[in-house]
């Protein structure tokens, strides 16, 4: 069975590799990616997951789509993009817990869709200016949602996690095997 992954992050395709999978496509999903009004992160991520799959979606494949919210409270932080974005969003996650929601949605070849949602907290250590700044430095925030990267230096200032690491990341393995499994594709 032909799988294709909704997405272009590298860390995705990492992640399914851990799983012994490589998808057949990557065919990033164009979406629009803004937040309805009064959208809560949950139901927003689960939307993003559930589009991003759709767009993708082609007759006799299945798609695999993820999307990953970072939020504190009912606010949902975006990708950083710049420099001020990520200092905001680490400043304001700065030794308090948030969650991070990893939805993933699956269309099979009949084109029906599969949804799981993984939620986890996440507890940052009170970062020091000169920690704040080291990390705004290395650049790694570009584009990651909440302005870090768990899979790189962000580990370190990570005090706990309850959930998901792979969910963290941006693709819960559980659930995605899980889904997998359900629509009839082979896992080793």
């Amino acid at each position: 069975m032909r799988l294709i992954l909704a997405s272009a992050s590298p860390r995705r395709l990492e992640l399914l590799a851990r799983l012994g999978i490589v998808p057949d496509a990557v065919v990033p999903a164009e979406i629009d990616e803004t937040p309805r009004k009064g959208e809560l992160p949950a139901p927003y991520a689960q939307r993003m997951a559930a589009e991003k799959a759709r767009a993708v979606a082609e007759g006799g494949s299945l798609v695999l789509a993820a999307d990953t919210v970072v939020a504190a409270g009912r606010r949902i932080l975006p990708k950083a993009e710049s420099e001020d974005e990520a200092r905001a969003a680490l400043t304001l996650l700065s030794g308090r817990r948030h969650r991070v929601l990893s939805a993933v949605a699956l269309v099979d070849a009949e084109g029906r869709a599969r949804h799981r949602l993984s939620a986890s907290i996440v507890l940052f250590k009170r970062l020091s200016a000169d920690e704040l700044d080291a990390y705004i430095a290395s650049g790694e925030w570009r584009g990651k949602a909440g302005g870090y990267a768990i899979q790189g230096r962000a580990e370190a200032l990570v005090r706990s996690l309850s959930g998901s690491h792979s969910g963290v990341m941006g693709l819960p393995l559980y659930e995605t095997r899980a889904l997998l499994r359900a629509a009839g594709y082979s896992l080793g």
